[in-house]
């Protein structure tokens, strides 16, 4: 059941989808871009801090050395040594850990594309708490998958480690007659080249891996058909309710626009189906206005309103035509269409003058 709904799922995710999956915490993410960064912080650790660090545990050493004859076992002295050790190991350790720490914040930054913060993954879930999905999660492909690339990572790390030493192998027995400092410092720089190469690796790896990831992000989003006609009626709306919406401010337009017809004072009309209402105030407005038109019903029903208030209507086809075509209500007559509505007026108001 779970394949075929899988099967029906033919149609890209949208982008209210995606950014609804964002808002819940959901992100295209792989964690060996994460510890690729962590491997190239160790690594920036280790070539701009690892001499100082050396530096400063054999000073300790040292010091620990010296002072261990004369110091007095009691519960003081000890919370000393303690204390002290304990600062010349984050003394050491400290850069290191902080430059790790902005690896990982880095790594989470670059793959999701900035800041992001999200409060849906704090919601505690009961359902997590059941003993059958909380098992079906341990076995699941996801988790197989991630325990398969860990095992190939110590995999990696161990065969790399294996041919580093092995190319080194002839400088390990004169270790035996050089001082602390230098073993110190022939091991660091074995360990730099081994994560050098493991990061080499891991950075090819992370790249596959990231796009895998993106990749099975937007498979998991993918929706129906159905799905994408569900979310465009929550978007732009239910089409039949939008279309009553239209047909009700059409009807209330067409109202308002009735309403201005008493106030015309010529009907141009042409004798089929084309009634235009025509107003001119030169106190108002520069020229004569359109205040309502219509073709068939409408404008019969405007030619009924004008014979009820005495407004005059006058035939003219051509006219009628082109400011039915041209020119919407509540629009000045263009220039180019004076002469012809000018007439029309003249003739009007010399009527209701010798009326």
């Amino acid at each position: 059941m779970a394949e075929d709904n899988k099967d029906q799922k033919t149609e890209e995710p949208s982008s209210k989808r995606i950014t609804d999956s964002e808002k819940k915490g959901n992100f295209a993410h792989s964690r060996e871009i994460n510890s690729s960064f962590v491997l190239l912080a160790a690594l920036l650790g280790f070539m701009t801090l690892g001499e100082q660090s050396t530096r400063n545990v054999m000073s300790s050493w040292y010091t620990m050395i010296a002072e261990s004859g004369s110091i007095q076992l009691t519960q003081e002295s000890l919370f000393e040594v303690i204390a002290s050790s304990m600062k010349g190991f984050l003394k050491v350790i400290g850069p290191f850990l902080l430059l790790v720490m902005m690896g990982g914040v880095l790594s989470n930054l670059v793959q999701i594309g900035g800041l992001r913060f999200s409060t849906h993954p704090l919601i505690p879930k009961f359902s997590k708490l059941s003993p059958l999905k909380g098992f079906g999660r341990i076995f699941s492909k996801n988790t197989l998958m991630e325990l398969f690339k860990s095992l190939f990572k110590v995999g990696i790390i161990s065969v790399v480690s294996y041919f580093v030493i092995k190319s080194h192998w002839k400088e390990i027995p004169p270790l035996m007659g050089f001082g602390v400092g230098q073993i110190l410092s022939f091991m660091g720089f074995v360990a730099l080249e081994i994560i050098f190469n493991v990061l080499l690796i891991m950075i090819f790896l992370s790249l596959i891996d990231f796009a895998f990831q993106r990749f099975t992000y937007r498979e998991n989003l993918r929706m129906t058909k159905q799905e994408v006609k569900e979310e465009r009626k929550e978007t732009d709306g239910n089409p039949q309710i939008k279309q009553r919406i239209r047909t009700v401010q059409m009807e209330m337009a067409r109202k308002r626009m009735m309403s201005a017809v008493p106030d015309a004072d010529v009907i141009v009309t042409n004798p089929t189906h084309i009634s235009i209402a025509i107003k001119y105030d030169p106190e108002k407005t520069a020229a004569p206005v359109v205040v309502a038109k219509g073709v068939g019903p409408i404008a019969m029903r405007i030619r009924e309103i004008a014979k009820e208030h005495g407004i005059p209507l006058v035939e003219d086809k051509p006219l009628a035509r082109t400011l039915n075509k041209t020119v919407e209500v509540g629009q000045l007559i263009p220039a180019s269409l004076y002469k012809a509505v000018a007439e029309i007026l003249a003739y009007v108001f010399r009527l209701k003058n010798f009326s």
